[in-house]
């Protein structure tokens, strides 16, 4: 039986922030990595991560293939990683992170998108949250469902608890989510493997894991790339667009909604913005985050969120006419076939054809050089 966490009291906040701050820095390949400093500079990340604290980098892998705009690229987290040490940032103090689901491999992930000989250049060692204990935590907020869904306890990463984070997700659609950024980016390292049974939910749950970051860090602060963007059915079978745009700031929900706001969606029509918008949980009406930066104030990259295959029937089952097959096609010994049909249609199916296809118009471009050079 794992052991538990007894969350302490809530940390008081004095009152609700009513504005919020997310920097926009336009990039180029030949400036990329000064460009992250800035941005980060523009965000204020020194005043949240405290140099004295433990930071966690929790790195997004939504395929253990490379595929552009899928995963956190290695121009981000060499950026990253370049300034905060550049800033006397301990690197003993840095911990790079990622977690598995079902379909990805984190150390093999680590290797085809090519953070590993970012990370080794720095001195970073990463760490997969596969290797590290999972404890109960039990959460005082007014979590909305994660709670029903794991009535025996939520188990998160045991260094998780007291450690302040840096998200390092890319601007893309999610055929659950609508779209993903800084707050989908805490659902791959808050829960196990098995969180696949929160997408009946996603986004109730997506609020819950705001209020359990409150609980968990000190401090919260979120790097995005943009400087190729998903569009389509993401997180994986999208279309790499060249946005050329970097954005950072503290508030995950306000850099979700202006991340939103530029791919063509209304923010505040996306559940769970909204609903952790008008719970406190951060800013993600835009008319009440400031923009720093370069001008974006006109972007609308007129992105559309599509379900792949295996996403459309993973909703058919949870909530579509298969309902009725649910609780024996997901939550059995039965569910083995779940990850083996995703596995042949991503990775023998559609990568190997229209993946590949795009991988190589990608890698025609100015960031597929870059890419080569990592």
């Amino acid at each position: 039986m794992p052991l538990t966490f007894e969350a302490p009291e809530p940390v008081a906040t004095p009152s609700r922030p009513t504005t919020a701050r997310v920097a926009v820095v336009r990039t180029r390949p030949e400036t990329v990595i000064a460009d992250y400093a800035r941005v980060m500079d523009l965000a204020g990340y020194r005043d949240t991560l405290r140099q004295d604290g433990d930071t966690l980098i929790k790195l997004n892998l939504s395929w253990t293939k490379y595929f552009p705009s899928c995963s956190s690229q290695p121009w981000q987290v060499d950026g990253v990683a370049s300034k905060m040490l550049a800033d006397g940032y301990d690197r003993q103090r840095l911990i790079p992170i990622e977690n598995k689901t079902v379909v990805t491999n984190p150390r093999a992930g680590c290797r085809n998108n090519r953070w590993e000989p970012v990370l080794e250049r720095h001195g970073l060692t990463f760490t997969p949250l596969t290797e590290v204990d999972w404890q109960v935590y039990r959460f005082k907020s007014p979590l909305l469902k994660l709670n029903d869904i794991f009535p025996e306890g939520i188990q998160i990463p045991a260094i998780y608890p007291g450690r302040q984070i840096l998200h390092l997700p890319t601007m893309k659609t999610h055929g659950h989510a609508v779209m993903t950024g800084s707050v989908k980016n805490s659902f791959g390292g808050l829960l196990r493997e098995v969180r696949h049974y929160a997408h009946k939910y996603m986004h109730e749950v997506l609020v819950d894991l705001l209020y359990m970051q409150r609980e968990l860090h000190p401090a919260v602060f979120t790097v995005i790339d943009g400087t190729v963007a998903g569009d389509g059915a993401g997180p994986r079978t999208m279309i790499p667009r060249i946005k050329n745009l970097v954005l950072a700031a503290t508030d995950s929900l306000a850099i979700d909604a202006i991340a939103a706001r530029l791919m063509g969606f209304d923010p505040m029509s996306i559940p769970f913005i909204r609903m952790a918008h008008e719970r406190g949980l951060g800013i993600g009406d835009p008319r009440h985050i400031e923009l720093v930066g370069d001008d974006v104030a006109h972007e609308n990259f007129g992105f559309q969120t599509r379900r792949s295959l295996v996403i459309w029937g993973d909703q058919m089952i949870r909530r579509g006419f298969l309902r009725p097959l649910e609780r024996v096609l997901l939550h059995s010994p039965l569910m083995v076939w779940a990850p083996m049909a995703s596995n042949i249609y991503h990775d023998l199916m559609w990568y190997p054809t229209v993946g590949q296809s795009r991988i190589r118009s990608f890698m025609r471009t100015e960031w597929g050089s870059l890419f080569r050079q990592y």
